[in-house]
């Protein structure tokens, strides 16, 4: 009498957990397979479709997002690692009655854009460059000069912002309109509506 073999096991099935993420001012309760990134979710989600899927390895900037204040690339991120932060998306930079912020009307004044794909990456990030220079943070071309104060804010050269922005990457070929876009915002100071970062907390 022939023996029959045992199944083999089965794989098993996707781990989920439920997670809180607050999203351009609203909060949501997520259920999320582990293994779903930030940008997926905001995307097949919650149907915030600005952020945009172009190399899904972190390399093009074109999901860039804030997360507690700080631009992240959303492709990179696992969501379930995020609970309880605040997320802002392009969604999330214009005013509840929908007029642009100061940055989103700076890139229009300078055509800081062509094809429009990359532009939400570019304008979250750009938010990001604005705040890390105001709070005197350096750059690799700020730490070029020995003199260099990094308690002060850190002025904004043509250097600084292609240093800055250089994880984002525009096909196109917009940059000189970005960079611009970006110096005008700089030198006029203006502030942006998204929430300031979080502070960092050392356990």
């Amino acid at each position: 009498m022939q023996q029959q073999q045992a199944a083999p096991p089965s794989a098993p099935g996707p781990v989920h957990s439920r997670v809180a993420l607050r999203v351009n001012g609203r909060s949501h309760v997520l259920d999320l397979d582990n293994r779903v990134t930030l940008l997926d979710a905001l995307r097949e989600r919650l149907d915030l479709t600005g952020s945009k899927k172009g190399c899904d390895h972190g390399q093009c900037g074109a999901c860039t997002v804030l997360v507690d204040g700080r631009r992240a690339n959303s492709c990179l991120l696992l969501a379930v690692t995020l609970d309880d932060s605040e997320i802002v998306t392009v969604e999330g930079l214009a005013a509840p009655d929908g007029a642009l912020s100061p940055l989103q009307q700076a890139f229009l004044d300078h055509d800081a854009f062509q094809c429009g794909y990359c532009t939400p990456g570019q304008l979250c990030s750009a938010v990001g460059v604005l705040r890390e220079a105001a709070a005197g943070h350096p750059s690799h071309v700020t730490g070029a000069d020995a003199s260099a104060d990094t308690a002060r804010p850190v002025v904004l050269s043509a250097e600084e912002i292609a240093e800055r922005l250089s994880g984002n990457l525009c096909r196109c070929g917009a940059y000189n309109g970005i960079a611009e876009a970006v110096a005008a915002c700089a030198a006029a100071g203006t502030p942006d509506r998204t929430p300031p970062p979080t502070p960092d907390v050392i356990a």
